[in-house]
């Protein structure tokens, strides 16, 4: 088991090392929508790359992800076969979002044998959801 300092050493030491190995600005937070953000998540399980759509208003949570809904076959068939729809998830305080996801178990951020095939996974996974995003932006935002 590990201390929650050396826990936190590690998380610190892959993600340094992840931003070393593939340096690029990814779009995360900046996609121009409020509430609307793709997320890197590496723990002691899994690894995902996320889209949250997180609207305090329900009504702009329901239509961007029901656009999403709409664009599914392509996202699955062109970019992500292995994206998860979730209209509903809830996260750790309660919150309720909508969320897509691309999962990776196996892993473990406390095991540095596997912190290569997690940091393949999420680069390539990443890109692939930007690329989706910018080739429907104009569609998404509208």
């Amino acid at each position: 088991m590990f201390s929650r300092e050396e826990s936190k050493a590690l998380r610190k030491e892959f993600w340094i090392s992840f931003g070393k190995s593939f340096p690029r600005k990814w779009i995360l937070y900046n996609t121009k929508i409020k509430d609307f953000s793709f997320k890197f998540y590496f723990d002691k399980k899994k690894a995902m790359v996320m889209l949250d759509i997180e609207h305090q208003d329900l009504e702009n949570r329901i239509k961007y992800y029901e656009k999403m809904e709409s664009l599914k076959s392509v996202l699955k068939e062109n970019y992500l076969p292995e994206a998860v729809y979730e209209d509903v998830h809830y996260l750790d305080n309660g919150k309720e979002i909508s969320r897509i996801f691309v999962l990776k178990e196996g892993v473990s951020i406390h095991n540095k044998n596997t912190w290569q095939e997690t940091m393949v996974f999420l680069n390539e996974n990443m890109q692939k959801f930007e690329e989706f995003y910018l080739d429907f932006e104009d569609f998404i935002k509208a």
